[in-house]
């Protein structure tokens, strides 16, 4: 049927709403409440795995699903039901199943979700594992027509706003969600098995912090005061290892109000932990570590394909500090133009009045370095200016002990030794104060308690933080971080 002859999408869901009030004046419930003790397809395609071609067997099957395809006409056909497992082919014939229960079932659309009952064979032609149903039920109707028919998902837009579209259409992207939520458990099996506590701290903070970006704002209405959503968690978390757990983390969501990019969500999924006496050598090898065995728990390999090009998580990651990165890519020594005039004119570039030598550096960063770094590397030892939270170098005056990890073109982690003296950390926040009053609304507000929880003690630390999302693009090869989370925020 060419595009032209194609039903009018509101013909087709009169037809289903006619077909809805024929089950229920058949006295046929067209939404149960249950259908128990049904078996995952997967497990019944396990069970026949190698049965030869025309073998029929005895053995019973109760199986639910989404009708995906039919074929057949007459008194027998053939129907693919799909679950969130897989996918297995349904014999129906009128002798098996009574003549109404046959034209029922022969009448019911494509999307309908059903029970079903009967016996695993495979099928003379191809050997095709099946199910003879002797029983039939309808667990739900649907009352518009599959994605694929009408819609079509090459819509990037439908996609990622009707994401339930997207995973009924395409397996890709069912295989992907679920291939996520096996990273995020061996992420936490990971940690778990190294003795680190998995915590939660507050998502509405009177105070935000722990980052440089600006905050989401909302209102409680009870306390008529405003609290922001968390920009980070380390803040809360370094107070945990103040009170005493050593080993801590923290996977959920943090919310910044910035840009919306193939790399950037406003909400988004954040792994932080801490862990005392280390420093961010320490944390550093324990990322390569994590990254690499948790690629090949998931994938079987610590290499994946990124376009056309091979990633290799195994350790160990190369390391080259900021300065060389920046000095051997865009050939301005930063360390020679130590004034915000100074580097701004090696770069050619007329600042923002809020953009201060620091955030020159980091730019330079992020266009002449971050995308040329595509294998797992560190980039180490950065100006104590983009750094309130890290302590100063052991050796190196003017910078700070923190790295960041970058790999595929992108961040994927921002790890520090910590700072853990809490007049230094004061005088840090009175500088991020100075920047907020110059209008960098990305400044660290100062944060009393904070410091006064500095005050009874932190040990050496070492922490990090790593994007999720990113991690999993790296991981499946998704070109956008709207790929990997289920519902990305949206333009109207």
């Amino acid at each position: 049927m060419g595009e032209a002859e194609q039903p009018k999408l509101s013909d087709v869901l009169r037809d289903r709403r006619e077909k809805l009030e024929r089950l229920r004046s058949a006295g046929i419930d067209p939404f149960p409440p249950e259908f128990a003790e049904r078996e995952d397809i997967a497990e019944v395609r396990a069970a026949h795995e190698g049965l030869a071609p025309g073998v029929e067997t005895e053995s019973r099957h109760r199986v639910a699903g989404r009708i995906v395809s039919r074929r057949g006409h007459g008194k027998a056909c053939f129907l693919d039901l799909r679950d969130g497992s897989g996918q297995i082919q349904l014999h129906a014939r009128e002798d098996l199943l009574g003549e109404e229960p046959y034209e029922l079932l022969v009448d019911l659309d494509l999307g309908d979700i059903v029970g079903v009952e009967g016996t695993a064979l495979a099928t003379r032609r191809g050997g095709e594992l099946s199910l003879a149903i002797d029983r039939w039920r309808l667990l739900a109707k649907s009352l518009r027509p599959p994605p694929d028919k009408f819609h079509g998902l090459e819509d990037v837009e439908t996609r990622y706003r009707h994401r339930e579209l997207d995973l009924i259409a395409n397996e890709e992207s069912r295989r992907l969600f679920t291939l996520r939520a096996r990273a995020v458990s061996e992420v936490r099996r990971w940690l778990d098995e190294r003795g680190f506590v998995e915590v939660e701290t507050p998502v509405l903070q009177p105070l935000y912090g722990g980052a440089l970006a600006r905050p989401f704002v909302t209102h409680h209405n009870a306390l008529d005061r405003d609290f922001y959503l968390r920009i980070a968690t380390e803040l809360y978390l370094k107070r945990l290892v103040v009170g005493g757990i050593d080993r801590v983390y923290e996977l959920g969501k943090d919310f910044r109000n910035e840009g919306i990019s193939h790399k950037h969500n406003p909400e988004f999924t954040m792994l932080e932990w801490y862990e005392a006496c280390a420093d961010y050598e320490v944390t550093a090898h324990r990322v390569e570590t994590m990254v690499a065995e948790v690629a090949e728990r998931v994938l079987g390999t610590t290499k994946v394909q990124r376009g056309e090009q091979t990633i290799d998580f195994a350790p160990p990651w190369k390391r080259v500090t900021l300065r060389d990165a920046i000095r051997e890519r865009s050939g301005i020594d930063i360390a020679e133009h130590p004034t915000r005039e100074a580097l701004a004119e090696a770069i050619g570039t007329e600042p923002e009045p809020d953009e201060g030598w620091g955030k020159l550096v980091d730019g330079l960063l992020s266009k002449s370095v971050e995308p040329e770094l595509i294998q797992p590397t560190f980039v180490l030892d950065y100006p104590v200016e983009l750094s309130p939270f890290a302590k100063s170098h052991r050796s190196a005056e003017g910078l700070v002990e923190r790295f960041e990890a970058f790999a595929g073109g992108m961040e994927i982690a921002n790890g520090f030794t910590e700072l853990n003296d809490p007049d230094e950390q004061r005088r840090r926040f009175e500088q991020q104060a100075e920047e907020l009053a110059r209008g960098d609304e990305e400044a660290q507000p100062y944060d009393e308690d904070f410091v006064a929880a500095l005050e009874q003690g932190m040990p050496p630390t070492g922490g990090v933080g790593i994007g999720i999302d990113r991690l999993i693009m790296l991981l499946t090869g998704a070109k956008s971080v709207r790929e990997v989370v289920l519902y990305p925020a949206m333009r109207t």
